[in-house]
């Protein structure tokens, strides 16, 4: 209720800007978020790169051992980064 009173004493024009800058400084807080996130080095754990590309715990392991995707240890579990499994992937030339 306290709102609407509010938005009576407010012209449109002025609305207009209210709503631009709230929206601007959004995008601004969002762009901030993305670029962190994108900056951070992604570590995935053995399921979520099983659902990343689509395979089965067998062939993982395959590619693991044949040293097709690098991965890290640590207290007998293994984690893997986005962007190495990413660079893994070899584009196909037809």
């Amino acid at each position: 209720m306290q709102n609407s009173i509010l938005l009576q004493n407010v012209s449109p024009e002025r609305l207009t800007e209210l709503i631009k800058d709230g929206v601007k400084s959004q995008l601004e807080d969002f762009k901030k978020e993305f670029h962190n996130l994108n900056s951070k080095e992604d570590l995935l754990n053995r399921q979520q790169v099983l659902e990343l590309l689509n395979i089965n715990a067998t062939t993982l392991w395959h590619y693991q051992n044949k040293g097709k995707i690098p991965f890290y240890k640590l207290a007998n579990k293994c984690y893997y980064k986005r962007s190495e499994i990413m660079n893994s992937l070899i584009p196909v030339k037809k």
